[in-house]
């Protein structure tokens, strides 16, 4: 019985805050991987080229979406040691935990994420997943504008002067520049190492080991068996019908309930042009959501959420000014990566990385070359609250996938860097689709956020673009809330990517034009296998 060859067409759609991590996602898709497969081959590369924002030593949250419709949310967001304990960082740092240091530091759960994520449909090795990582650490990239603009930024001064940063970043003693060669050998190698080990090194192996020698040489207390025992947590996204969609998201401990909340308030209100005359309104409703985050939110293995009250709870509610209960002590600058992905064999991925602040704890190991987040400074040291630190707890957190569906069917991938604003970038970014914008247009229109979002801004502070259309800048005036003017197409506001898939099943991508990123649909041929008669 003779056999023939022969070939389908296959769709795939990425958009990254980085063209070579794009450029890794194609060569994924090119091999014959899925959307998971784009999408952790991308994430890996990132770690390299955008270490201000993510690093092998930082925590993922994702949404996937498998062929069946079905959502899940992918949370590995690590957690504090065993030995934490809040009264000794009460003695140690006063009323709050800094913003840097070992102590800022919890498991970092993304290499975790990504084998988590393999499980629901990845077809490439884990070997060629992190190959082309582990070839721009050796080989050496350009150093990216925003990492340029990073490493220059006054914020991040205090890095200056600290061996393990100044090995990395300031070769010489002269910080890198926009264009200029960054090479991290010692990051290639880990690379390597996690290849032919697996995911498993890094929790309970050779590199796990490393890892707790260097943080605790620095005054962690972490140790092997917080590493070893940690796993992600794999739940059902929360979610919202909103204008004939069902959008989903991630549940605590991240903020994805504020952006449900804000999409309820607007179907029940009947707000008009919510990203115009009505924006006021908008940005009241997340100054009220921003308030319940600081007060109710935490992780729910323990401490008690009540997720049914924050999204669908009373929204009369107004939160008055000026009264903030906990001060928000740092705008944390760069911070996270968002990576969208799709197939056209119905996989979808909104992956979410982040070390936090930029260059999270400022913590680079010399011998892994890996870079350790400071998520642990999320936590609250107020025994009252219910996100205080406590051992193997996750802390609050900012980062938060979305995903919808109309019908069952796909329709948006969203993913957003934003920090506190998360909710309300992905928010306005999905209006302005809805409303007619092409996807491009819709990522790179102007935005306003209200919180803590920028430097100058207060909680009680809307954080707004200088080209927003003037009747929603007066709007904002009316709103009670101080505006902060910021230039166009600022970092500070974000860096969204998207993809879709409209009505009649054509794929669509979108970049910032506030990162260095790219977005390609594109369509590969498959060959498959027939026995003939």
């Amino acid at each position: 019985m003779p056999t023939s060859i022969g070939r389908s067409s296959f769709t795939g759609a990425i958009a990254t805050p980085h063209v070579l991590a794009t450029d890794a996602a194609m060569d994924a898709f090119r091999d014959g991987g899925s959307a998971i497969d784009a999408a952790i081959a991308a994430a890996a590369v990132l770690t390299v080229v955008y270490p201000h924002n993510v690093a092998l030593g930082g925590d993922l949250i994702a949404l996937v979406r498998t062929p069946d419709g079905t959502v899940t949310s992918v949370n590995a967001s690590g957690w504090a040691g065993a030995a934490a304990d809040a009264a000794a960082m009460r003695l140690e740092h006063g009323a709050a935990l800094p913003d840097r240091g070992a102590d800022t530091v919890t498991v970092p759960g993304g290499v975790r994420g990504w084998e988590a994520l393999r499980r629901f449909g990845s077809r490439l090795s884990w070997q060629r997943l992190l190959q082309p990582a582990r070839c721009a650490a050796a080989d050496g990239v350009p150093v990216a504008e925003s990492l340029g603009v990073h490493l220059a930024d006054p914020e991040n001064l205090d890095l200056y002067g600290s061996e393990d940063f100044d090995r990395v970043f300031r070769p010489g003693g002269v910080v890198l520049r926009t264009g200029q060669d960054l090479r991290q050998p010692a990051l290639a190698d880990t690379f390597a190492a996690l290849a032919e080990g697996g995911p498993d090194m890094f929790y309970d192996g050779e590199l796990a080991a490393r890892s707790v020698r260097y943080l605790r040489s620095r005054g962690s207390v972490l140790d092997v068996g917080d590493f070893a025992d940690y796993q992600p947590e794999i739940t059902e996204p929360i979610a919202v019908d909103f204008r004939g969609l069902t959008v989903l998201t991630s549940p605590p401990n991240t903020q994805g309930f504020l952006m449900l909340r804000a999409l309820r308030a607007l179907a029940e209100s009947g707000v008009g042009e919510p990203l115009g005359g009505g924006i006021g309104t908008l940005m009241r409703v997340f100054h009220h959501g921003n308030r319940l985050r600081r007060t109710h939110l935490a992780d729910p293995r323990m401490a008690a959420v009540d997720v049914n009250e924050l999204v669908h709870g009373d929204l009369s509610a107004v939160t008055p000014l000026g009264v903030a209960p906990e001060s928000v002590r740092s705008v944390p600058g760069g911070d996270t990566v968002g990576i969208a992905a799709a197939d056209g064999d119905g996989i979808a991925v909104s992956l979410i990385q982040s070390v936090y602040h930029a260059f999270g704890s400022g913590l680079i190991d010399p011998e892994t070359g890996i870079l350790f987040h400071d998520r642990g400074t999320s936590f609250s040291l107020d025994p009252e609250s219910p996100n205080v630190l406590a051992a193997r707890k996750r802390p609050v957190h900012t980062l938060m996938p979305v995903i919808t569906t109309r019908d069952g069917g796909l329709r948006h991938v969203l993913a957003t860097m934003g920090g506190q604003g998360q909710p309300q970038i992905l928010t306005q970014v999905l209006l302005r689709m809805l409303d007619g914008a092409s996807p491009a247009n819709a990522v790179a229109a102007p935005r306003a956020v209200a919180g803590f979002q920028a430097a100058g801004g207060t909680d009680d502070s809307v954080v707004v673009e200088a080209d927003i259309d003037a009747s929603a800048m007066v709007a904002l005036a009316a709103s009670e809330l101080s505006v902060l003017e910021v230039p166009r197409h600022t970092e500070a506001l974000g860096q969204a990517n998207v993809v879709t898939i409209d009505a009649d099943s054509q794929f669509h991508a979108a970049t910032d034009p506030r990162a260095d990123g790219a977005a390609i649909v594109a369509q590969f041929a498959r060959h498959h296998r027939s026995a003939g008669m």
